[in-house]
């Protein structure tokens, strides 16, 4: 059996998968269509739908996620970049600080986060100090502070996969490509980027999806003022005690997020890119 497939190894994933995902996804998909009267009805759904400040904080997530993953592009692609060019001490010191963020609880860095973007913390004193700006003030509960939060957060999900790629990447490549003349800028278009481009796009996938679910973060960095699908599942089920509703929204936001990750998938499996893989 084993020499046929592996089965007894796929076997007990298999089993936990159902048992811890698949099996609570159908009773979240049956408690989202169940009306008030105990009836299937598709009626938590369509309140949602009609709701124009409900849907508005659907596209307000799935925004921030788009946000956050462009500002981690921004900030990951260059410390990539240092890594490949780097030699063999500064890349274990690169992946080290890379590193170090996720053997921190995200609830501990995310309070590290209210120091930080706080009237008396290091960016408005610093940004007083050389005269940017007039007076002290906060950066907490806007949505600027939070995507400088998530980006922090998230950053390891997209340098890690690029750093896999570019650490058994082929150096004599950009070497040939600069023997026959071409620039630095050259190289990283025709020779570096494509071969980062699958990585970028999975580590794409990873921190749209932990950055749009994130519930911590939002509700601490966020407050009261900014309102995202996590904190509005955490209403209905918290203070309105609507179960029915809290599994519709559930579950839109499940079919929202999975839709862009589905899509950042298939475009990192076009074959063009497959090929550079």
């Amino acid at each position: 059996m084993l020499r046929q497939g592996g089965t007894a190894f796929i076997l007990p994933m298999m089993v936990m998968m159902v048992l811890c995902f698949l099996a609570p996804l159908g009773v979240l998909a049956v408690a989202s269509i169940t009306g008030p009267d105990g009836q299937v009805s598709l009626a938590n759904y369509r309140q949602f739908l009609d709701d124009s400040f409900a849907v508005g904080v659907l596209w307000n997530t799935i925004f921030l996620g788009l946000k956050v993953v462009a500002a981690v592009t921004l900030l990951g692609v260059p410390i990539a970049l240092m890594y490949w060019h780097a030699g063999p001490r500064w890349r274990t010191l690169i992946l080290i600080a890379t590193l170090l963020p996720m053997l921190t609880s995200n609830v501990v860095r995310t309070f590290a986060w209210i120091v930080i973007l706080g009237r008396n913390g290091p960016i408005s004193q610093s940004m007083v100090e050389l005269g940017l700006s007039p007076r002290p003030f906060s950066l907490l509960f806007t949505e600027t502070g939070l995507i400088m939060a998530l980006t922090q957060i998230e950053l390891p999900l997209l340098v890690l996969p690029i750093i896999a790629v570019l650490a058994t990447a082929d150096r004599r490549l950009v070497d040939a490509a600069e023997m026959l003349g071409a620039a630095r800028w050259r190289c990283f278009l025709t020779v570096l980027l494509p071969m980062m481009t699958p990585a970028i796009f999975a580590g794409w996938v990873l921190v749209f999806a932990s950055a749009t679910t994130s519930f911590v973060t939002h509700s601490v960095i966020g407050g009261a003022r900014l309102i995202y699908m996590p904190q509005f599942v955490y209403r209905e089920v918290g203070i309105l005690f609507q179960w029915p509703m809290a599994a519709a929204i559930s579950f839109l936001l499940l079919v929202s997020t999975g839709a862009v990750m589905i899509a950042l998938t298939l475009l990192a499996r076009h074959r063009r890119l497959a090929a550079c893989a």
